[in-house]
């Protein structure tokens, strides 16, 4: 665990250093990471009031794993243009729209998305519902919706020039939280919306 903390520091060294370069940054979140680490976990599981949740109960620490994954992402420069363009596109569609679906069910959003057609009384012991009004959550889903539709309607704009505005968009978003969210749901709500626990 210390020495994973101990790369916190420097990061931004090594991002300075790939940006002189326009390389891509290292950051903490890989997309693989959240399944690198659930193949390393083990996991119990509990059924409480019907509802399954699950625990880790020990990680294994291992650097190992992690530079073999990237060696082999490295390696696959060395698949371009053969064997790579044999995979037809059609296929690779079929994979990002299996991950996207099979990581739904970690995302909040998705959950509240969810609760908008399920019955109140069968709500899962989620820790906002029991904190936040019904109407506020709905409320709370539907402005992230229209956030997300505006993102959308930019990236996947057929102009050139709309998608230069995804930067914008994106930016646009923390004052949207910082200074409207705010005037329409209480800070406490927001509070319990925005976090784990």
């Amino acid at each position: 665990s210390s020495g994973i903390n101990a790369e916190w520091p420097l990061r931004p060294g090594i991002n300075a250093t790939l940006s002189l370069f326009g390389l891509p940054w290292v950051h903490g979140a890989l997309p693989h990471s959240p399944l690198h680490v659930r193949a390393l976990a083990d996991i119990e599981e509990h059924v409480d009031n019907g509802h399954l949740t699950e625990t880790i109960v020990y990680v294994r620490e291992t650097r190992l794993t992690t530079l073999v994954s990237h060696i082999m992402i490295g390696a696959s420069i060395f698949m371009i243009p053969y064997p790579l363009n044999l995979i037809p596109i059609p296929v690779l569609y079929g994979l990002f729209l299996f991950l996207s679906f099979t990581s739904l069910g970690e995302f909040q959003m998705w959950e509240r998305l969810v609760l908008i057609f399920t019955e109140q009384n069968l709500y899962p012991p989620i820790h906002y519902v029991r904190k936040v009004p019904q109407k506020i959550i709905h409320c709370f889903t539907f402005i992230q919706l229209l956030q997300l539709m505006a993102l959308c309607a930019v990236s996947f704009g057929g102009s050139a020039y709309l998608k230069m505005f995804f930067p914008f968009i994106i930016i646009l978003l923390m004052p949207i939280r910082e200074k409207v969210l705010p005037k329409l749901i209480s800070d406490r709500y927001l509070d319990a919306l925005d976090g784990e626990h």
